[in-house]
C-alpha cells in the first residue's frame, strides 16, 4: 500500500518576473539536495527549471509555477507549470533541439525532456500549456501514478485551508477531498486532521470513511469532505458538504453526489452512490476554491494526459484567487 498526501505548504510562484527563475531553481535545488540527488544531478535539474521558467517570463501569460517533493514517488522533484498562452500547436516539433518558436516553452524544450526523469506537456494555441516533468535521485522515470492533486492557498497566502489525500491498494485508487472552513491556519488545522484521520481508515468504504471523519472533526471548525474509491470499473463516492465530484472524459462529465452539510458539526444522513467507471474517465474531485463551470469540450486532449497535468489545468482553467482550492484527478491502479 502506498500513501499520498497533499503538502499544505506548497508555493506556487508567479512567473511573470525575471526574479522568478531564481526563487524556483533555488527551490529546486533544495529539494533536489533533500531528495539524496547527486551534484550532477542537481545542476542538471537547476538548469532544467531555470530554462522553463525562464521562457515562462519571456512568453507566458499569467505563468505560475510549483516545484514540490513529488507526492506518489519517493526521491522525486516534480515540477508543474502553467499559463494562459500562447500555447504551442505543435508539442512534437516543440520537443526538437534547436527549436525556437515565441510560444510558451518553445524554447530549449527538447533539453528540458532529456534531463527529465518523466514529463508530460499539454498544450492549446491561444489558451496556454501545462508541463508536469520529475526528476529522479536514480535518474530512472518514477512509476506512472493513478492519481494526482494540487493545492494552492487563497491570494498570496502561504497555508492552504484546502487538503487531500490519495491511497492505492492494488489496483484500487481512494482519495479524499477536504475543504476546511474559511481559510488560513484554522480552515488547515481542520483539513490536516482529516488527512490524518483518512490514513487511519483508508480501507474501509468510502462512506465509513466520511462517517469515521464527521465524528471526529468536532474538535476542529469542520469542513466538507468527500471519498471517492475507484476499482473494477467503478467508482463508490461519499460526500458531505461542498466538495464537487465528478467523471470526466473528453466527451463530457457526469456529476456525482454528496450531502448537504459540514463535517464534524452538522449534516444530512450519509450516503454512498456507485457510477459506473469507464476505462477512458477520470475521476475528479474539487474545493468550491475552483469554479464547477469548467467543460471537457473546451480542453480537447486534456484527458489523455496524465493525472498530474489534468489537475494542473482544471486549476489554471477554473480556479479562482478569492477561495483555497483543491483538485485531485484519479484513475483505477494498474
Amino acid at each position: 500500500m502506498s500513501h499520498v498526501t497533499s503538502r499544505r505548504m506548497e508555493a506556487w510562484i508567479r512567473a511573470e518576473d525575471p526574479s522568478a527563475v531564481g526563487a524556483v531553481r533555488r527551490r529546486a535545488v533544495q529539494l533536489a539536495e533533500r531528495a539524496g540527488f547527486d551534484a550532477t544531478l542537481v545542476g542538471q535539474t537547476a538548469v532544467a527549471v531555470s530554462e522553463a521558467v525562464s521562457n515562462l517570463v519571456k512568453h507566458a501569460v499569467e505563468g505560475s509555477v510549483l516545484v514540490r517533493l513529488h507526492p506518489e514517488a519517493p526521491a522525486t522533484v516534480e515540477f508543474i507549470a502553467f499559463d494562459t498562452g500562447p500555447g504551442m500547436a505543435d508539442i512534437a516539433r516543440a520537443l526538437r533541439d534547436g527549436y525556437s518558436s515565441s510560444g510558451t516553452l518553445g524554447i530549449g524544450m527538447g533539453a528540458i525532456a532529456r534531463i527529465a526523469a518523466g514529463y508530460d506537456v499539454h498544450s492549446l494555441p491561444g489558451r496556454g500549456t501545462v508541463l508536469a516533468m520529475h526528476f529522479t535521485a536514480s535518474r530512472r522515470p518514477a512509476p506512472p501514478a493513478p492519481a494526482s492533486g494540487l493545492t494552492r492557498p487563497i491570494g498570496d497566502e502561504e497555508v492552504c485551508g484546502d487538503s487531500f489525500a490519495i491511497s492505492t491498494t492494488g489496483a484500487a485508487t481512494t482519495a479524499m477531498v477536504c475543504d476546511g472552513l474559511g481559510h488560513g491556519h484554522i480552515a488547515a488545522q481542520a483539513s490536516q486532521l482529516a488527512v490524518e484521520l483518512f490514513l487511519q481508515v483508508c480501507e474501509q468504504e468510502p462512506l465509513a470513511i466520511v462517517d469515521h471523519l464527521h465524528r471526529r472533526m468536532g474538535v476542529t471548525r469542520g469542513g466538507a469532505v468527500a471519498v471517492a474509491r475507484l476499482a473494477g470499473g467503478t467508482v463508490a463516492y461519499a460526500g458531505l458538504g461542498n466538495v464537487s465530484g465528478w467523471i470526466a472524459h473528453a466527451q463530457g462529465r457526469k456529476g456525482m453526489v454528496s450531502v448537504p452539510g459540514i463535517a464534524g458539526h452538522q449534516g444530512a444522513r450519509l450516503r454512498q452512490h456507485t457510477y459506473e467507471l469507464p476505462g477512458h474517465a477520470t475521476v475528479i474531485m474539487h474545493s468550491d476554491g475552483l469554479s464547477e463551470r469548467w467543460d471537457p469540450a473546451h480542453v480537447p486532449g486534456l484527458f489523455a494526459r496524465t493525472p498530474a497535468v489534468i489537475a494542473a489545468c482544471l486549476l489554471r482553467e477554473a480556479g479562482t484567487r478569492r477561495d483555497d482550492a483543491c483538485v485531485v484527478a484519479a484513475r483505477p491502479g494498474p
